[in-house]
């Protein structure tokens, strides 16, 4: 069965804005597109921040299990393939929350624009899960340090981690999604 692609947008966005994505990183791929449900000036997102790059650890936590149970509920619901979560920045940050906080609940994920979540003690098990990473080396939101620690955490659960750089700043740049693609393609689910 082919895979099921999570897209999770960024802050401020909603559950049309990576629709367009999911094809171009896996033509035959299922899409499962929510929205996330705090609010924050309005602007949607998966879990609450205290502010720019300052995560609410409890919100996070609650919000991480919660999508957890989505993917759960949408497995029991329809025939979908192995679940690939593929997030932009906030919808990064929850998809890593949920890889390292609910091990098995995504078979691999596509971080664009990722900040470390959390690291939680101990770490679990990822062992061979894939993970690709694709970051600007301009990005104001995401310093590259950033990137780097997430991988390198990822890593050490065991994680199958590829990091990608562009050359921009917070956006989903067309080479990451090309590279994505081809990384997709070397690692079915």
């Amino acid at each position: 069965m082919p895979r099921t692609l999570l897209l999770l947008h960024g802050t401020g966005g909603n559950e049309e804005d990576l629709l367009p994505l999911g094809p171009l990183l896996d033509p035959q791929a299922a899409l499962l597109s929510p929205r996330g449900d705090v609010l924050e000036n309005g602007m949607p997102r998966f879990f609450r921040r205290l502010s720019e790059g300052v995560f609410d650890v409890d919100d996070l936590v609650l919000r991480a299990k919660a999508m957890a149970d989505f993917v759960s509920e949408a497995r029991a619901t329809y025939p979908l393939g192995p679940v690939t979560a593929a997030g932009f920045s906030n919808g990064a940050n929850i998809a890593s929350a949920v890889m390292l906080l609910h091990p098995g609940t995504l078979a691999a994920g596509v971080l664009l624009a990722p900040m470390v979540p959390i690291v939680p003690d101990p770490l679990p098990d990822l062992t061979g899960v894939p993970v690709f990473l694709g970051a600007g080396r301009k990005d104001p939101l995401v310093p590259v340090d950033e990137a780097e620690r997430l991988a390198a955490l990822l890593t050490r659960a065991g994680a199958d981690v590829a990091l990608h750089w562009h050359p921009g700043g917070h956006a989903i740049d067309r080479s990451v999604v090309v590279a994505a693609r081809e990384w997709l393609v070397a690692h079915p689910s």
